[in-house]
């Protein structure tokens, strides 16, 4: 059986930790951040690690 491919559109939104956990990032930070407060600007910064219920669906993703 051929190898799977990466989908592209997932490897750029999620990253595998080393033990496993899959990391994305916080939405809302991308335009419009003028009129957002800062404290809410520094609290999105941060990565977070994504829901356990998605974790096999993004790793099928991933090829993982």
């Amino acid at each position: 059986m051929p190898k799977m491919k990466t989908h592209s559109g997932a490897k750029k939104r999620f990253r595998l930790t080393g033990t496993g956990k899959v990391k994305r990032r916080r939405a809302a930070r991308a335009h419009y951040n003028e009129w957002k407060s800062s404290t809410l600007t520094r609290r999105l910064k941060s990565e977070v690690v994504v829901s356990v219920n998605d974790v096999k669906k993004i790793k099928k993703l991933l090829a993982k």
